[in-house]
């Protein structure tokens, strides 16, 4: 005789949503992944903002086929008593099953190869530049080449980390080491951490990353209450002297995105030297090491201090525009308070995201990330076929009554310009004063 089902309701389940006592359901089916959590590939946020509560359609999202056959160890036995899949919902994991039969996910075409290619030539150009010519325009130029390499090797850091662009997986991680951490200084541990978190909870404001950037910036006035990041484990405050960038960031964004590379560095030697569980730790601090040998080295052939100032803002500026397409694809859409909820998904995901019109042959360009919408409900697939199944989201989109918000590139920076001005106008409002902080009080205090 078969065993008879045990059963919880959800709101049994919202109790076990912390470290030590993390339960998830997966198709109406319970899993304790209290320990697994300290393992999980995918860092330990994604379970944590997902605890207690249905993450089939997150799963379905990051996970091959091949991981549901190791679910079955974490299982406790529990199901789900009130258990249902909205409409939306069923139709998001019925296209992920037709993508997955067409062999999308497999068909990663040659965007790889051409990637490495161009690297190869821009930094061997780059070398051949500053070690065996003169001349402060030809250096200006080897910086800004530079700066393109990094935002290709960028792309590359980006796909690997979603999917396996090699042909194995220690190549793959051999990819990652090299494009991100030896090539362009950036921890691929510290980027997998903070982009995993940011596809999670996407446009929550104190779960996302990619929106906190006090006192620098910020999206929306409700940042204007100090909210505490659950990434950074910290109150962003908003006292005066975060009052007083944030309401001229709408003339500073650009300058300031010209320079934002300098905050990935900074972030990135921070983690690798926290006491957080870090992956492949080592090799990633010898990836790092690498990088502020040979770029020091490179920027120290070069003549005088002027050109080497001017070599480095050169390639800062460029990478600079990588750093704007972020921005771009979020910073002007719906955001929310609050942690990211399994059973609306799709909804947040599209809702909170911007797709950039574009021909084909600017793809290059934006490695995939203009079409944002489609990378952030399916991430596993090949930017490649990001074109291919646009049409398809679109008919969902539209099927359920969702927005599907496409804009040009100029429209999307005229969009952020907006939102960023909105809020600044807002930060400007002295009907409502912002707390004073120390450095407020050490320049105003007199006698």
């Amino acid at each position: 005789m078969a065993e008879q089902k045990k059963y919880i309701t959800s709101e049994e389940l919202k109790t076990h949503n912390k470290k030590g006592d993390l339960w998830i359901s997966i198709q109406g089916k319970v899993y304790d992944v209290s320990e697994w959590v300290k393992h999980h590939p995918g860092g330990d946020l994604p379970l944590l903002h997902l605890a207690g509560q249905d993450a089939t359609d997150a799963f379905v999202a990051f996970h091959r086929g091949a991981a549901w056959q190791f679910l079955e160890k974490y299982s406790n036995g529990l199901h789900l008593k009130d258990y249902s899949v909205s409409d939306v919902s069923k139709d998001y994991r019925k296209l992920a099953y037709e993508f997955s039969k067409m062999g999308l996910f497999e068909k990663k075409g040659h965007g790889l190869f051409i990637s490495i290619c161009s690297i190869v030539v821009m930094l061997a150009a780059t070398l051949y530049g500053v070690l065996c010519h003169d001349g402060a325009w030809l250096h200006f130029l080897c910086g800004c080449l530079m700066g393109f390499l990094w935002i290709q090797s960028g792309w590359i850091g980006h796909d690997s980390g979603h999917y396996q662009v090699m042909l194995t997986p220690k190549l793959n991680r051999f990819a990652q080491i090299l494009s991100g951490n030896c090539l362009a200084g950036i921890s691929i541990a510290w980027w997998k951490r903070n982009h995993n978190a940011h596809h999670i909870a996407c446009n929550s404001l104190d779960h996302d990353p990619d929106l906190q950037h006090m006192p620098f910036f910020a999206v929306s006035s409700k940042f204007f209450n100090s909210l505490v990041s659950y990434y950074y484990d910290r109150t962003l405050k908003f006292d005066s002297f975060t009052r007083m960038l944030v309401k001229n960031q709408h003339w500073t964004f650009y300058p300031v995105m010209c320079l934002a590379r300098i905050n990935l560095f900074a972030q990135s030697i921070i983690l690798l030297l926290s006491n957080k569980k870090i992956p492949y730790r080592y090799s990633e601090i010898i990836g790092v090491t690498v990088f502020w040998i040979w770029y020091p080295l490179l920027v120290s052939c070069l003549p005088n201090w002027s050109e080497r100032v001017l070599f480095v803002l050169a390639s800062f500026a460029v990478t600079g525009v990588q750093h704007v397409q972020f921005c771009l694809n979020h910073f002007s859409s719906p955001v929310y308070v609050g942690p990211p909820k399994g059973n609306d998904w799709f909804e947040k995901q599209t809702m909170g995201s911007l797709d950039i019109e574009c021909s084909s042959w600017m793809d290059w360009f934006h490695g995939g990330l203009q079409f944002q919408i489609e990378h952030h409900l399916f991430p596993r697939l090949p930017r490649n076929q990001l074109r291919t199944i646009a049409p398809f989201v679109k008919d969902l989109c539209k099927k359920h009554g969702l927005p599907y918000n496409c804009a040009s590139f100029l429209e999307a920076n005229f969009m952020t310009i907006k939102t960023l001005r909105d809020a600044a106008m807002q930060a400007r409002d002295l009907t409502n004063p912002a707390p004073k902080n120390l450095v407020w009080e050490a320049v105003n205090t007199h006698g």
